[in-house]
């Protein structure tokens, strides 16, 4: 069985000019390849007539599976409808009923009219397969194209460009290849790291991975906020790769050791979430140089108000002082950077709250510093049962990214601090 291969593309002048990030095309490449489709190509193409016909159409004739999304808003610069229903031959468009009530229906619970051209959305080429999009007014379009025109069977999928709508469509994208191809099995297994560059990491598994069997393939998948994602995946996986594939990350694990936070696609956050969950044990923050971006992440865990009571953003050193109890002293003899006043803010937020735990952040994102620590150097402390500890960390990046990976940091430094403590009472 041959392996499918998919291009996805983006329509639209405002990916093509930065205005825009692409999140879809990750997110449908990572659908496909779960059906077990490779993802050869993703294309950007302008919002003109002619580009989109030409660039499909060459990816039709390299692929089996073409999927785009954007440009089929109710608008006159969304010109994707037109330009596919001339690649397909169409010479009419008919109307959608079921997407045509769906229109009715968004447009009056947001207590807007209908208008004309909203309810063009609804109108499609008389050569396309319509899937149902529940989330927005414009439906999933799918050409069907035999050997007579690309040289073998192909599908185009044109979706959304809104990437809610565009996942919450998927599932139905993916069930209608389903129905038209039939693929080679893909099998992967990820395992996450954090606290070791991504050429280190190399280094120290380099004698498991040259061991690899020939048919597995390892990926290095490198990420500020969550670390190395290690994939290791199987082409053409037989019936035992599931066995195959673990017994071989089992093999692994004992050569990551506690840079290991996960064995499957899981965040830090997630991984802390885990730790606590059920426990009675919770959880509290206070931020400094990271503004509340560690209570963020960590509040964006299903679940987390079992576990996490809040936190403190103690920006100014009065905040610190008056608040969280940090004594005037301690910030003038040793800085407002340092590790004295990091374990001050985490033990004055854990009284604070009443937490298990806490964790805390002083430190210097931007091109300043002061004559003690230099701009990109953070603090973080942690306190729990057994006591409070401290760890510095330092970055060389903008003061965005430099805030990433702070908060990343200290997410990793209060998880090694929470397994410590459970190895310790056990």
């Amino acid at each position: 069985m041959s392996i499918i291969k998919a291009s996805v593309c983006t329509i639209g002048d405002e990916i093509l000019i930065g205005q825009i990030v692409d999140t879809n095309s990750s997110m449908i490449s990572r659908a496909l390849g779960e059906r077990g489709i490779k993802t050869s190509r993703m294309v950007s193409i302008a919002d003109s007539r002619s580009d989109i016909i030409g660039t499909l159409s060459n990816e039709l004739n390299n692929n089996d599976i073409v999927i785009c999304t954007g440009g089929l808003g109710p608008t006159k610069d969304d010109i994707t409808k037109d330009a596919l229903a001339e690649l397909s031959g169409s010479h009419k468009y008919v109307r959608n009923d079921e997407q045509e009530a769906i229109v009715h229906q968004i447009l009056h619970a947001r207590g807007l009219d209908v208008l004309d051209i909203n309810l063009r959305q609804a109108m499609v080429p008389d050569t396309c397969e319509v899937i149902i999009n529940h989330r927005g007014t414009a439906p999933i379009m799918a050409f069907c194209f035999d050997k007579s025109r690309f040289g073998h069977d192909a599908v185009l999928y044109a979706m959304p460009g809104v990437p809610y709508e565009t996942e919450a469509a998927l599932p139905d994208v993916i069930s209608h290849i389903s129905r038209h191809f039939s693929s080679e099995p893909i099998f992967h297994r990820t395992l996450m790291t954090y606290g070791i560059a991504e050429s280190a990491l190399s280094k120290q598994i380099e004698q498991w991975e040259d061991g690899l069997p020939s048919d597995m393939h390892l990926a290095y998948l490198p990420n500020p906020l969550t670390g190395v994602r290690l994939r290791l995946s199987v082409y053409g996986a037989g019936d035992d790769a599931q066995r195959r594939v673990s017994e071989q990350i089992e093999a692994l694990k004992p050569l990551l050791g506690d840079y290991l936070y996960s064995d499957s696609d899981d965040t830090l956050e997630g991984t802390i979430g885990r730790l606590l969950r059920g426990t009675g044990r919770t959880l509290s923050a206070a931020e400094s140089c990271t503004g509340g971006e560690i209570a963020h992440l960590i509040t964006t865990v299903p679940g987390s108000s079992g576990y996490f009571l809040g936190s403190v953003t103690s920006y100014a050193p009065e905040v610190k002082q008056k608040v969280l109890g940090v004594p005037a002293e301690t910030i003038e003899n040793n800085g407002i950077v340092s590790s004295a006043v990091a374990e001050a803010m985490a033990e004055g937020v854990r009284k604070l709250t009443g937490s298990t735990f806490s964790v805390a952040t002083t430190g210097w994102a931007d091109a300043y510093g002061d004559d003690r620590e230099p701009a990109g150097t953070v603090w973080v402390g942690v306190s729990g049962p057994a006591g409070t500890c401290s760890r510095r960390f330092q970055y060389k990046a903008d003061r965005k990214r430099n805030i990433e990976r702070f908060s990343a940091s200290a997410l990793n430094f209060l998880r090694l601090q929470i397994l410590k403590y459970d190895l310790s009472v056990k």
